[in-house]
């Protein structure tokens, strides 16, 4: 997943976000409106973490966006009769 698609799906998107970032609050997410930039900025506000830090682990959680199954409990790695 790439960030245009965290944009485009934001409504959807901010329950991950926040599943991840528990700080961060419903009004902090409706102010990030699926801005990476606004997101970095709020996780440090909330957690004083280092910009690199932040960043690094933005990158980190979209990363497992995009290797997430489509479905809960379902895996892609499971063998299909």
């Amino acid at each position: 997943m790439n960030w245009s698609s965290i944009e485009q799906n934001w409504k959807q998107v901010r329950l991950n976000v926040k599943a991840k970032w528990e700080k961060l609050s419903d009004e902090d997410l409706d102010a990030i409106n699926g801005r990476r930039e606004r997101l970095e900025k709020k996780i440090q506000t909330r957690y004083g973490f280092a910009p690199e830090y932040i960043s690094e682990e933005v990158d980190n959680w979209l990363r497992w966006q995009y290797a997430r199954p489509a479905e809960f409990g379902a895996s892609r790695y499971a063998l299909r009769p």
